[in-house]
């Protein structure tokens, strides 16, 4: 089955959503992967996930500033294009799209190059994830934003499911549940977002 949507889809999704070809304003920047649109819509940036910005009176995380602050300098009153995939919404209702500022480049992936984002694979809206994957590479590599400090490689071995794209510790109740099939190990933190994993949020490896 193709992972994409047909042209034809894809202009009946828009016109549902109140969207037009011409692409949509940009009212509010909430952080470095979510935005709201000058007709009330939420969008959540598909395949990646920016530190979050704080709630619950916590604090900002590592480098949420600046990823929202460069997001809202591509973005913030400017008009963009919006890509969909295979699953146009998330569970609080938000549009899951990949985007582009008027530069045309996605900055999904300018996020990610620059270390101000990581990849979250969301089965089945994996269209671009073999160059986020990518990216992420480069920037880990380059040792740029939310890579600075050395990413933490003990505990291991971890294990991971290629179904879910996310890694647990060994003893997780979930990653215990993983069929065999879709198991794979990875003997540090560091692999395993190397290929494009994310952590549990229920054991936090």
């Amino acid at each position: 089955m193709k992972r994409y949507c047909t042209p034809f889809y894809l202009l009946i999704v828009l016109i549902l959503l109140g969207l037009s070809l011409g692409g949509a304003e940009v009212r509010f920047v909430y952080d470095g992967d979510t935005v709201l649109l000058d007709g009330g819509k939420r969008v959540r940036y598909l395949g990646i996930d920016a530190p979050e910005m704080g709630y619950d009176g916590k604090g900002p995380e590592f480098m949420a500033e600046k990823a929202r602050a460069y997001n809202a300098k591509k973005v913030q009153g400017k008009r963009i294009q919006l890509e969909l995939d295979r699953e146009s919404h998330d569970h609080y209702g938000r549009l899951l799209a990949y985007v582009y500022p008027p530069d045309g480049r996605m900055l999904n992936i300018e996020l990610v190059e620059k270390g101000l984002a990581r990849v979250l694979a969301v089965p089945p809206n994996l269209r671009h994830l073999d160059r986020l994957i990518e990216a992420q590479q480069k920037a880990m590599a380059g040792r740029v934003g939310i890579w600075r400090p050395e990413v933490d490689s003990g505990e291991g071995p971890y294990i991971g499911s290629r179904k879910s794209f996310r890694f647990h510790r060994p003893d997780c109740p979930f990653g215990s549940r993983i069929h065999s099939k879709n198991r794979v190990r990875f003997d540090t933190k560091r692999d395993a977002f190397r290929e494009g994993y994310s952590p549990c949020a229920r054991c936090r490896p």
